[in-house]
């Protein structure tokens, strides 16, 4: 089987996937002039009207969106699904092809992370050119972040059923799309946009790792899926507040959108070194794409002998049977909506904040970016303990983090302690400790379920790590958002409650094979449909 038959399901289906990646970028090229005519005004186009060229433009961004999704849909075999003939050895090494994995997912990651991060630096600028209160601009940010969480519901369930590799692309392919948010004369215009980029976004997140999980053997897997999920996190926001230092003295808040396009390109150009999950292969019934996919990864499986008995064999269609899944699931869900809540809230208010002291926003976004840099080192520790020491354990530690950064929050905005006068340890703190959540959250969140809810219940996990978000945002387009430090006080009684809850209904992954939870006793069946 070629390498381009594994990626499509025939060539009509790849040359409609390439035409509408086309069409979507001539969409959004279409959107350029209504930019460049604000040159000269600091690039202001509020109240400026959206010409022919701009109407035509959306047209072929969405008849792009359906010709990818058309290309990007799997074929579907009915065979029975043997687990121990195709799945690959769990302690088999590191190769070329997934190291090439690893970087394309960490690309993935960033772009998805740069999304939510953009918010902060576009809503001052924003505010000011539409003339909106702090109320009637927290709009955006709620849009954003309600397509956000529903992105990541609506895309776990479409990994398992469509596919990992699938899933992402059609995700880059609306960041693309949505770019020309940038260009928007019309606050309504914006909010609409933003909400369809949340979509996207929150799509990527749930199912990059629930893909990198199944690529990497589990001697790898922890490290690897850590480690991917902290160059995202930290890699998102430090891309986001350099190029914001860079870009918005000269072109203004709306750059920060039309950058979209680009970034994208990277992930599209990247596609053809993707590779689907063998284990979804295995999962669909296409048994022998599985096994050649696991080719690629230096990784050679022997077909079972003709009249052999398989073993374990599932039939395609039977439900899920898993075992303690109800007190893993809240306990993960109070996280998620606890690290939401500080990372699209207070992170999130901290440019506002600054520049309220008197800070610029080139000094904000450096302040920031400054911060990153502290954590970006403490992430390959992260990494390396999650390997080899314990899953659990250090997820709670990544909680502790986030509430010790709060609670110097609190005491330098509340109480205005001097020792926190200078704001980088406390924002340090916090982006080391949200990084860390949010780099093992999801890894311990799909080691945690079987193949055919993984994407469902990650999506799940990430969904309600937008959903503090939401409530925080809420607060926003009320005017009710408190001072920074007593938010940040706030969220620290739910971070310790989540810390309380993961060791007591925690389980240990570590090492563990993923293969394990398909043979799990029942206590409840999630039917997974037609899958």
């Amino acid at each position: 089987m070629s390498q381009e038959a594994s990626l499509f399901t025939s060539r009509t289906h790849a040359l409609a996937f390439w035409g509408g990646c086309v069409a979507v970028t001539a969409g959004v090229l279409l959107h350029l002039p209504m930019f460049l005519m604000g040159r000269y005004t600091h690039y202001v186009l509020a109240g400026m009207p959206m010409g022919a060229g701009m109407l035509a433009g959306m047209g072929l961004i969405i008849a792009g969106f359906v010709a990818t999704g058309y290309g990007l849909l799997p074929r579907r075999k009915s065979e029975n699904i043997v687990y121990e003939e195709i799945a690959p050895p769990e302690n088999a090494p590191l190769t070329k092809a997934h190291w090439v994995q690893i970087i394309v997912l960490a690309v993935a990651l960033v772009i998805d992370v740069m999304k939510a991060a953009t918010l902060g630096f576009v809503i001052p600028g924003m505010r000011v050119e539409y003339g909106l209160t702090f109320a009637g601009v927290a709009a955006l940010p709620f849009s954003g972040l309600l397509g956000t969480t529903v992105g990541s519901f609506l895309w776990g369930a479409l990994a398992d059923l469509y596919g990992r590799r699938a899933s992402i692309l059609l995700a880059a392919v609306i960041f693309m799309g949505t770019s020309i948010c940038g260009a928007m004369p019309s606050f309504a215009w914006n909010i609409v946009m933003c909400f369809i980029m949340g979509l996207g976004a929150g799509g990527m997140l749930p199912v990059t790792y629930a893909l990198l999980a199944e690529i990497m053997p589990t001697r790898h897997r922890g490290w690897c899926l850590v480690l991917v999920g902290g160059i995202g996190s930290i890699g998102g926001y430090f891309a986001t507040s350099v190029l914001s230092a860079l870009l918005q003295p000269t072109f203004g808040w709306r750059i920060m959108w039309l950058i979209n396009l680009p970034i994208a390109l990277i992930l599209v150009a990247l596609s053809p070194v993707l590779q689907e999950s063998a284990r979804f292969l295995q999962s669909m019934g296409r048994v022998r794409e599985a096994r050649e996919t696991l080719a690629r990864f230096g990784i050679s499986v022997v077909a079972p002998t003709a009249g052999a008995a398989p073993v374990h064999a599932l039939p395609a269609a039977s439900p899920v049977k898993v075992r303690g899944l109800l007190g893993i699931t809240f306990a993960l869900t109070l996280t998620a909506l606890s690290v939401g809540f500080v990372n699209f809230g207070v992170l999130l208010w901290l440019p506002g904040a600054l520049m309220h002291e008197g800070r610029s926003m080139g000094a904000a976004s450096k302040l920031i970016a400054d911060s990153t840099l502290l954590a970006a080192p403490t992430i390959v520790l992260v990494a390396w303990l999650y390997s080899i020491w314990s899953t659990k354990r250090m997820l709670v530690l990544a909680v502790a983090t986030t509430t010790f950064g709060l609670l110097m929050i609190l005491l330098r905005d509340a109480f205005g302690f001097h020792l926190f006068a200078n704001p980088i340890l406390p924002v340090s703190l916090l982006i080391i400790g949200t990084s860390g959540i949010i780099s093992m959250l999801l890894p311990y969140s799909a080691e945690s379920y079987p193949l055919r809810v993984r994407g469902r219940a990650t999506g799940w996990v990430a969904g309600f790590s937008k959903s503090g978000g939401l409530v925080a945002q809420v607060l926003g387009m009320m005017a009710l958002v408190p001072a920074l430090g007593l938010a940040a006080g706030a969220v620290a009684i739910p971070c310790v409650l989540s810390m309380a809850l993961i060791l007591f209904l925690g389980h240990e992954t570590h090492g563990r094979d993923l293969r394990e939870l398909e043979s799990a006793e029942p206590a409840m069946e999630l039917s997974t449909g037609g899958d």
